[in-house]
């Protein structure tokens, strides 16, 4: 059976949940547009759809793909694994080690340093969007990571920076926008990021109340995106992922309590925290921090276990600890800070990516897509050859196995 009666019947779905009109019927001349429409919902959980918060995304994973989760690379932090969601590599080769990290010539790299991000440099390898570029396919990326530097000159076609302030409804009209009405070629590619399902889950835990209402309103924005390309006759390839899980973590440690200030020079703290011994103090450090401790983990780069693909990065610290789930390690003044201040930070990620908790979605529909087919865990590397072989490009080389996502596919 063909898949555009139920393709309508689905989009018509979304019109219907979005309170949309129904859209002009398209005449027979009419070429075909199918780009691939690539979403992040940034934190979603895997086991956060199918539980009456999510009926965009639902009736998406029930009419085409869905995996029972997706293992996010390590650490499972958000710039690493976006960046790895759009090159195959793992944050080990493509160089977004962590989302604060330290590199000789560059200096530092915090997330909310928006001209960091404009900085090639931090980011050593070719994304989609600028291999689609390259191709002759215009692109169109909001506020993904990695979107707002230049690689040998070239930017997404269409494309806007992060920016926490601009109101979802407006996101969702300008991306419509650019895929509807361009100013020059259609698009191929659209990603689109949103935000607020990991600041519900990090300010009040993934189960909260706050979390389940900000997936809600994340699920209805792509509802309402969705309808507003099929008002303009655009079916499109989508892909929903997110990056990384969500645990409830209420516990802190001091990372003093780690390491002293005058043993090391703290690169990254929260959940994987990255050390480089001060002079004087590398071999008792060595000595006295690998192995297992109380409330976290600690090893040598070079001894990082071979599953977590981690380690020979030269922005990698000498010494990375790896928090236990639930535990959070950061400097003492700040802990006593956000005790003064009433903060009671409820949920955290970057834990092992083998944990159910920190498993990511990855959902799939459209014309290029199976119906009602369900995935096994798999690694996120994996879907980089797949969003390449859907937008038309050859892929980088990477980490990746392109045939892991292939019997998603109608037709190979």
């Amino acid at each position: 059976m063909s898949c555009l009666p139920r393709l309508g019947a689905f989009l018509f779905l979304l019109l219907s949940l979005a309170a949309c009109a129904a859209a002009p019927a398209r005449t027979a001349k009419e070429p075909a547009y199918t780009p691939l429409l690539l979403v992040s919902v940034d934190g979603l959980r895997a086991d956060a759809l199918g539980r009456g918060d999510t009926p965009v995304l639902d009736a998406l994973a029930r009419e085409g793909v869905q995996a029972e989760g997706m293992r996010p690379s390590f650490p499972a932090l958000t710039f690493p694994n976006h960046y790895t969601l759009v090159t195959g590599l793992r944050p080990d080769h493509h160089g977004v080690v962590h989302n604060s990290m330290k590199d000789p010539q560059l200096g530092r790299f915090v997330v909310a340093d928006k001209q960091a991000a404009t900085v090639a440099g931090w980011w050593q390898a070719e994304p989609l969007w600028t291999t689609a570029e390259r191709a002759g396919i215009a692109t169109a990326v909001w506020a993904w990571p990695g979107a707002t530097a230049e690689r040998d000159g070239v930017l997404p076609r269409q494309g806007q920076a992060f920016d926490a302030n601009i109101p979802l409804d407006e996101r969702v009209e300008r991306v419509a926008a650019w895929v509807a009405a361009p100013q020059g070629p259609r698009p191929g590619l659209v990603a689109m990021y949103f935000e607020m399902v990991d600041g519900a889950g990090h300010d009040h835990g993934p189960g909260s109340e706050q979390a389940r209402a900000a997936i809600r309103t994340v699920d209805a924005a792509i509802g309402q995106l969705l309808a507003r390309l099929e008002t303009a006759g655009v079916v499109p390839n989508v892909v929903v992922v997110s990056d990384h899980g969500m645990a409830d973590a209420r516990n802190f440690l001091a990372v003093e309590d780690i390491a002293a200030m005058e043993e090391a020079e703290v690169v990254s703290i929260g959940q994987v925290i990255g050390l480089v011994p001060r002079a004087g103090y590398g071999d008792a450090l060595r000595a006295r921090l690998p192995g297992r401790h109380a409330q976290y983990q600690c090893w040598e780069k070079e001894r990082i276990p071979a599953r977590l693909h981690y380690g020979s990065h030269p922005r990698i610290p000498p010494i990375v600890c790896q928090m236990d789930e639930g535990w959070n390690a950061l400097p003492r003044a700040m802990i006593e800070r956000r005790n003064a201040e009433g903060r009671r930070d409820a949920g955290a990620h970057g834990y092992d990516p083998d944990l159910p908790s920190m498993r990511a979605v990855f959902l799939a529909h459209g014309p290029a897509f199976r119906r009602g087919l369900r995935l096994p865990v798999f690694d996120n590397v994996d879907v980089y050859p797949l969003l390449a072989r859907l937008v038309g490009v050859q892929p980088q080389p990477g980490d990746g196995n392109p045939q892991t996502l292939l019997p998603a596919l109608q037709a190979p």
